[in-house]
């Protein structure tokens, strides 16, 4: 297995179109093309990893897969009250959708579903107490304490907010957010801005391939039909309008984030985190997502058959 994520690394590295860095976000902008990492958790605890795995990064959106999770454990189904279960077929950031359908997000995924989870999840606490329990369950996952935000990647967010803040007070205008909307996007943009290495992310993941358990510690994070659910997500929306090329070509749930990162969960055998920063033309990996279909292509693991 080694011998395969150094494979890819090295194919990767290789790779001339490396597609192009999310400058919308300033900070963003600053980060080296060039760079590459793969990381492989299996869940009998083994970890399999190539390039940068150990350089943090902004995890942008796969932070909603956590922040969705959390949401669930406190509200349950009535979560899905605020926000749908259905893929968009429309950019993550687009307001078209919200004016159709009277300002409830189709799902967590996209940008206005997770500004709503973030409201749901504050519970009338200030940002710095829903923060706080954010960054506390992904450092518990993880297992690791180092995790950290990246508050300049927020302050850069906070700053060119303008699409979000659109978003978030469409949705209050229609009654769908309870606290004030620069304290709900102020929790948003910082939990977008958690930086995280390849290696922290595919270990925060596992629970996802195993049913909810954490194998390795013993800890379990959720139900399993909650994981399923959780996967079935990320399988119809965590790619935004290219998810259903993501099922084509990768065939397992992922969840991808403008930093270049996406997490892939493999079910009964793993979690895999990817990071390029050089996105496709929908906001995706450009080489993150070349790197996992090679290695479902070599592995054959897929949702998709056996």
């Amino acid at each position: 297995m080694q011998d395969l994520i150094n494979d890819i690394a090295a194919a990767m590295a290789t790779a001339e179109e490396r597609g192009k860095v999310a400058d919308y976000i300033p900070e963003l902008g600053h980060v080296d093309p060039q760079r590459f990492a793969i990381s492989l958790s299996t869940v009998d605890g083994k970890v399999y990893s190539a390039g940068c795995a150990t350089t943090p990064f902004s995890i942008q959106s796969i932070s909603k897969v956590f922040t969705l999770t959390i949401a669930l454990g406190q509200m349950g189904d009535s979560l899905w009250s605020k926000v749908g279960r259905e893929p968009s077929g429309d950019p993550f950031n687009s307001i078209v959708q919200l004016e159709h359908e009277s300002g409830k997000p189709r799902n967590p995924f996209i940008n206005a579903g997770a500004i709503a989870v973030a409201d749901a999840i504050m519970m009338g606490h200030e940002p710095k107490e829903t923060l706080g329990e954010i960054l506390s369950f992904v450092r518990y996952i993880a297992d690791d304490d180092s995790i950290y935000f990246d508050h300049a990647v927020a302050a850069s967010e906070m700053a060119h907010r303008d699409r979000n803040a659109s978003l978030a007070h469409f949705m209050k205008a229609f009654g769908h957010l309870r606290h004030d909307v620069d304290k709900v996007l102020g929790t948003y943009f910082h939990q977008c801005a958690i930086a995280m290495s390849c290696e922290q992310l595919a270990h925060a993941g596992l629970f996802l391939a195993s049913d909810g358990i954490n194998k390795p510690s013993g800890i379990r994070v959720v139900a399993p039909q909650r994981a399923r659910r959780i996967n079935s997500l990320m399988m119809m929306c965590g790619h935004y309008d290219a998810s259903g090329e993501f099922a084509f070509r990768v065939g397992l749930p992922g969840k991808s984030g403008v930093g270049g990162g996406i997490l892939a969960i493999a079910p009964g055998h793993g979690s895999i985190a990817v990071w390029s920063p050089g996105l496709d033309a929908y906001g995706n990996s450009l080489l993150g997502t070349q790197a996992l279909e090679m290695f479902v292509q070599r592995t054959g693991w897929s949702v998709f058959g056996h």
